[in-house]
């Protein structure tokens, strides 16, 4: 992988290494950013393993980058103005990349994530009403007894040395995801549901060295197509439970899917279909569970490295709720709780990486880009960009205090423009509702030697799990 510099009004320079200190000041865990060009080899073993160390350090000082992997032409963005064209301007020029799609296509179908140009348009005007502040905040109540449940199974662990927040945080929200999407138990084995989207991102979201070479579309995957069978019985179990709910008379529950079917496009008056439901119901599973827990499991990770945060956080809380859990009255009242998850999302976003392709020549950041060229916004570099943001390597929550002079498109935790993440104020309410009611009843210690590192696959996981002691408040 070799690249060439562009730089404008961000200034550039060398990158230097990412130490767990800076200024004297003690860092949170960060990826290793390589310092030196790679070849194809070297980027396609990076890649599957760890796409955040395709990442080069240069990408922390200048505005772009551009370079060539194998054939393939690419620039990495982190210009705001730059990105601002890709994700606002020019957004139909800039579709999503075939990698992308062809990761998630079997999964997800040609759903809100996936579909481009007209497809994507109605069925997001259509989806829209779903994630508006009323059905959110009645939707709320799920997340509490979530929460009553995580601090049950919490407590119930009384006596073990540690515990993996990553699982805890995972079982938590796939409840919330659960009783959100499909509320009649009876309606889907919720358990195989998980475990069969599990199993194929496992397996199907690794990049393939075709990826890497720009292969087209049409060359095989091996891996990914002997992930989609495990897709099949999941799918047709989805459509049988959507079927069996259209023929039911509507009762007094409120879930997405009830939501959905009556939903139409204002425009075209058109509603989704068994499959357009199916597909659109598992992109919200997907993104709406995994992202949001790991999230709160990088939260809890950021408390317990840093105890005067948590301890203030903690105080913040139990003055709020006294003993309850956090409903949806609450959360405008739990300021510094909602700065510690701005701040985890800012460095540690779930969606670290973005990938577009140009569909013609443009200019971004004084750089050429060619028809076909592979555009990417590195989230998670652009986060902690040394021009963009004052400490970008520290967990400092106060810096989302009062106004802010941060530029809409340097903090993508939901992306931007017109297919910024739907769910993005749902995911808010749940982590603010889920973390404050967990600081305010347990503290959590980190565990020497325990550490964990950011990997991201699909999503910036904590590789080796967030393993921390528990005390009840």
């Amino acid at each position: 992988m070799t690249y060439i510099m562009a730089e404008n009004e961000l200034g550039g320079g060398a990158g230097g290494r990412i130490d767990m200190t800076e200024g004297g000041i003690r860092l949170p865990v960060a990826a290793r950013l390589p310092h030196d060009p790679m070849n194809l080899f070297q980027s396609y073993q990076s890649a599957r393993r760890n796409i955040l160390e395709i990442i080069p350090q240069d990408a922390l000082h200048m505005p772009i980058l551009s370079g060539r992997t194998g054939p393939q032409r690419w620039h990495m963005v982190m210009d705001p103005a730059a990105i601002r064209r890709v994700l606002l301007e020019a957004v139909d020029q800039y579709p999503k990349s075939d990698a992308t799609k062809n990761i998630l296509r079997p999964a997800i179908g040609e759903s809100l994530f996936v579909a481009e140009g007209d497809h994507w348009r109605w069925q997001r005007r259509a989806a829209a009403p779903a994630f508006s502040a009323r059905n959110v905040t009645a939707l709320t109540p799920v997340m509490t007894r979530a929460a009553e449940a995580a601090c049950a199974r919490i407590a119930a662990t009384r006596g073990r040395r540690a515990i993996n927040m990553v699982d805890e945080m995972v079982a938590t929200t796939f409840d919330v995801i659960a009783d959100v999407t499909l509320s009649d138990p009876d309606g889907i084995d919720r358990a195989e549901v998980s475990r069969a989207l599990d199993a194929y991102i496992d397996r199907a979201a690794r990049v393939s060295v075709l990826d890497v070479i720009g292969a087209p579309d049409w060359v095989p995957r091996p891996g990914r197509q002997a992930a989609v069978q495990d897709l099949a019985h999941m799918q047709s179990a989805m459509d049988s439970a959507i079927s069996a709910r259209q023929a039911s008379e509507k009762g007094d529950r409120l879930d997405l899917l009830d939501l959905l079917l009556g939903a139409a496009d204002p425009e075209t008056g058109r509603q989704m279909n068994v499959g357009e439901l199916r597909e659109n119901l598992l992109t919200f599973i997907v993104a709406g569970h995994e992202t949001t827990a790991l999230s709160l499991a990088w939260a809890l990770y950021l408390c317990a490295f840093d105890p005067a945060v948590q301890d203030a956080a903690c105080t913040e809380a139990r003055g709020v709720l006294d003993g309850r859990a956090a409903t949806a009255e609450d959360v405008a009242n739990l300021p510094l709780v909602r700065r510690i998850i701005q701040e985890t999302l800012r460095l540690y976003p779930p969606g670290g990486f973005l990938s577009r392709t140009a569909r013609a020549e443009d200019q971004l950041a004084g750089a050429r880009i060619g028809e076909g060229d592979t555009v990417m916004i590195p989230v998670y570099g652009l986060h902690r960009h040394r021009q963009l943001w004052r400490d970008p390597d520290a967990f400092r929550p106060d810096r989302w205090a009062g106004k802010q002079a941060v530029d809409r498109y340097q903090y993508l935790p939901f992306g931007d423009g017109p297919r910024i993440c739907i769910g993005a104020s749902f995911a808010m309410q749940e982590a603010v509702v889920i973390l404050a009611t967990l600081l305010s009843r347990f503290r959590f210690r980190s565990v020497r030697g325990r550490d964990p590192y950011p990997v991201m696959i699909l999503t910036l996981r904590p590789e080796g799990g967030v393993w921390l002691e528990v005390e009840r408040v």
